[in-house]
C-alpha cells in the first residue's frame, strides 16, 4: 500500500511538472511570435511591442513587460541550449561528460546574464556593477574556496578523461556507475539504485573498472579420487562449449591449473575476460557450466561426508618387551642428558 501511494504521488508530481513545462513553452512560443510579428500586428510604435522587444532602443520601456521579456528570452535560450547539448551527448560516449558540463555552465551563465539585464532595466550601469563585483568577489572568494576547488576539479575530470558517464568506478569504497559529472559534483549510482553525490574536489583516489576488460575468476573442486589427467582432458574438450554458452565472455575462458589442495578436494582455477558490468554474472554462468560439464562426464565434486570405521584391535606388549623398553629408555636418557631440549643449556 505504501509503495502504491508513493507511486501515485510521484505520478501526480510528474503531471504537475509536465503541465508547468507545457505552459512555459506555450508562453515562450507566444513571446517569439510577438517578438517577430508584433510590429506588424500591434504597430511599430506600440509601447507594448517596443517594451517587449529587448533589441529596441526605447528610452523608457514598460519595466514589467521588459523584465518579462528578459526572463523569457534568456531562459528559453538557456533551456534550448542545454537540451540540445544533452541530446547530442547521448550519441557521444567520450564527449557526453563534456556536453553535460557545458550545459551546466550555460545554466549558471544564463542566471548571471539575466541578473545583469534585470539590473540594467532599472538603469543600473553594468560596468559600475562589474567593478563593484570585483571587490565583492574577492570577499566572497575567501569563503567559497571549496566551491572554486570543486569547479576546477570538475574541469580536470572532464578534460583529462579520468572517467566518463556510464563508467563503473570505485570511489572511497563505493562502487557504482557514473550517472552525471557536473560543475561541482559527480553522481554515482550503485546496483541497488542508491545515488552517491561526491564533491569533485573530494575525489582523491579512484579505480576505473571500465577502462580495460575485467577478469572473471572461478574456482571449482574435484574429488581426490578423480584422475587429474582425465579431468583436464574433459575441461579441454568443453572450453569452447562454455564460451558459446556465455556470450558475454570476450576472451577465454582459460584453465589455469591446480590452485590448491583443499581439505576434501583438488581446487581448479578458471579465468575469462569480459566487461566490468558483466563480471559477476559471467562468474556465476561459468560455475553453472562447470557443474553441467562435470555432471555430463561423471566428474565428482566433493562435499562434506562422514565415514564410520570399525575400531582397530591393537596387539598388547609382552612382559619381555616392557622390560626391554624400560631399559632402552634409561639408556637413551643417559646418552641425551647433556643435550638441551627446551632452548636452555643444561648444566
Amino acid at each position: 500500500m505504501a509503495k502504491e501511494k508513493i507511486k501515485r504521488k510521484g505520478k501526480k508530481v510528474d503531471k504537475v511538472w509536465l503541465g508547468i513545462r507545457i505552459a512555459f513553452w506555450a508562453v515562450v512560443l507566444a513571446y517569439y511570435v510577438f517578438l517577430i510579428f508584433g510590429g506588424s500586428i500591434l504597430g511599430e510604435t506600440s509601447m507594448f511591442y517596443l517594451s517587449l522587444n529587448i533589441f529596441s532602443k526605447i528610452a523608457n520601456p514598460n519595466i514589467p513587460i521588459r523584465l518579462l521579456s528578459y526572463v523569457l528570452f534568456v531562459l528559453s535560450l538557456s533551456f534550448a541550449a542545454q537540451y540540445l547539448l544533452r541530446f547530442l551527448g547521448r550519441f557521444m560516449h567520450k564527449g557526453r561528460a563534456v556536453m553535460n558540463l557545458i550545459a551546466s555552465l550555460i545554466k549558471y551563465v544564463a542566471v548571471i546574464v539575466l541578473i545583469f539585464l534585470i539590473l540594467s532595466a532599472f538603469q543600473v550601469d553594468p560596468m559600475t556593477l562589474l567593478v563593484s563585483a570585483g571587490v565583492v568577489s574577492l570577499v566572497i572568494g575567501l569563503g567559497a574556496q571549496s566551491l572554486v576547488s570543486d569547479v576546477i576539479a570538475g574541469l580536470f575530470i572532464v578534460f583529462e578523461g579520468t572517467f566518463e558517464i556510464g563508467d563503473i568506478v570505485v570511489i572511497d569504497g563505493f562502487r557504482g556507475t557514473v550517472k552525471e559529472i557536473g560543475v561541482r559534483t559527480t553522481q554515482i549510482v550503485d546496483w541497488g539504485g542508491n545515488i552517491k553525490v561526491i564533491n569533485n574536489s573530494d575525489i582523491r583516489s579512484m579505480v576505473n573498472m571500465t577502462s580495460e576488460l575485467s577478469v572473471a575468476l572461478v574456482e571449482c573442486d574435484v574429488e581426490y579420487g578423480e584422475s587429474l589427467p582425465r579431468v583436464e582432458t574433459v575441461i579441454r574438450d568443453n572450453l569452447e562449449k562454455m564460451k558459446a554458452a556465455i556470450p558475454e565472455i570476450i576472451d577465454g575462458p582459460f584453465y589455469l591449473g591446480v590452485s590448491a589442495l583443499g581439505a576434501s578436494g583438488v581446487t581448479l582455477k578458471f579465468t575469462a575476460q569480459c566487461e566490468e558490468g558483466n563480471r559477476f554474472q559471467v562468474e556465476r554462468d561459468m560455475m553453472r557450466q562447470l557443474k553441467l560439464i562435470f555432471d555430463e562426464n561423471d566428474v565428482g565434486i566433493p562435499f562434506p561426508q562422514v565415514t564410520i570405521n570399525q575400531p582397530k584391535a591393537f596387539v598388547s606388549g609382552t612382559k619381555h618387551q616392557k622390560k626391554a623398553a624400560d631399559k632402552f629408555l634409561d639408556e637413551q636418557s643417559e646418552k641425551a642428558k647433556d643435550i638441551p631440549t627446551d632452548g636452555n643449556q643444561i648444566k
